[in-house]
């Protein structure tokens, strides 16, 4: 493994430090800030350890740097991510989501991956249970404005929300159930919010 500078280290430990204490990792501009250096020396510091294997980092996002290594080349646990519950999507009728933040979750890989925006709902209904989604259940939900066929969407329907599976006709939008006592939903436009990406279930 390639040797890091006195700067690269005091970088490295910095970005450790702080997604540890936050939670997430830190802006560029907060490691520029914390320095006293330039949001341009510091992205510079971070290819440099990128490319010597220490650091992961999306130049899509914000706050997706990641230690994969510590200065002596040990590798680290997964990143916990910090996901925000937002209420309670309908797993039968469609419901109004208040989206009033009710906690966070802490996940890490493989439950959630490091490139990513999710944010978390409370099931209520048991519209999808053959899908093995239950009332009470947590869905977490990769945020994405687009959905492939036979996908399980959280659907906005006129200021309300339904975890259904997601099928584009030839003139409508189907969301389907996964429960036979349930008819699907049958929409020209729906507003997509995210896909589901995994489930929290306690007993």
């Amino acid at each position: 493994m390639k040797e890091l500078t006195r700067r690269q280290i005091e970088i490295l430990n910095f970005v450790r430090d702080y997604s540890q204490e936050n939670l997430c990792p830190p802006t560029i501009r907060e490691c520029s800030s914390h320095f006293g250096i330039t949001p341009r020396a510091v992205q510079c510091h971070f290819s440099a350890l990128q490319k010597k294997g220490y650091l992961s980092q999306s130049e899509k996002r914000s706050r997706s740097v990641r230690v994969l290594m510590d200065e002596s080349g040990y590798e680290r646990a997964p990143a916990v991510i910090r996901i925000p519950i937002l209420g309670t999507v309908a797993a039968g009728k469609p419901l109004l989501c208040e989206e009033n933040l009710d906690g966070y979750l802490n996940l890490s890989e493989p439950f959630v991956g490091k490139d990513d925006t999710y944010f978390a709902l409370k099931v209520r209904g048991n519209s999808m249970i053959d899908a093995g989604i239950f009332d009470g259940d947590i869905a977490v939900i990769r945020q994405q404005h687009t959905a492939n066929n036979g996908e399980i969407v959280v659907a906005v329907l006129d200021e309300a929300i339904t975890l259904k599976r997601f099928f584009k006709e030839s003139c409508r939008i189907r969301l389907q159930p996964e429960n036979p006592a349930f008819k699907p939903i049958y929409c020209q436009n729906v507003q997509i919010a995210g896909v589901l990406a995994s489930l929290i279930r306690t007993y």
